[in-house]
């Protein structure tokens, strides 16, 4: 007996979802039909776990927490290098949402 599981988008949610041919490693590859969609393929189940939001959120707690980087790509059993520009993402998108906020501070204070 086979049971079918809808296929969702993990960015939109979108049941609206095709195949779309086979990755390198051999995996199924999705299409969203959403237009609005913000990334239009996807792979369910990822072979390296930093690709994963959950591992990617926990290399910022851990950070936050004070492990190192050789640490936290241990223990997540990710490169050093991921770990890294993880980093470098959520540090840039700190800095423009802080610049936003002095940019809409200062706007207030000229009025």
């Amino acid at each position: 007996m086979a049971v079918w599981l809808p296929v969702q988008c993990p960015h939109c949610h979108n049941e609206e979802v095709i195949k779309n041919g086979k990755s390198a490693e051999g995996k199924q590859r999705y299409r969203c039909q959403n237009p609005d969609c913000p990334y239009r393929t996807f792979i369910l189940n990822q072979t390296y776990p930093g690709r994963s939001r959950q591992v990617k959120q926990q290399i910022v707690e851990m950070t936050l927490n004070g492990s190192g980087v050789r640490d936290i790509a241990r223990v997540l059993r990710v490169s050093p290098t991921t770990v890294i520009q993880e980093l470098k993402k959520t540090q840039t998108s700190r800095t423009s949402k802080s610049e936003t906020v002095t940019a809409t501070e200062a706007r207030a204070f000229l009025k």
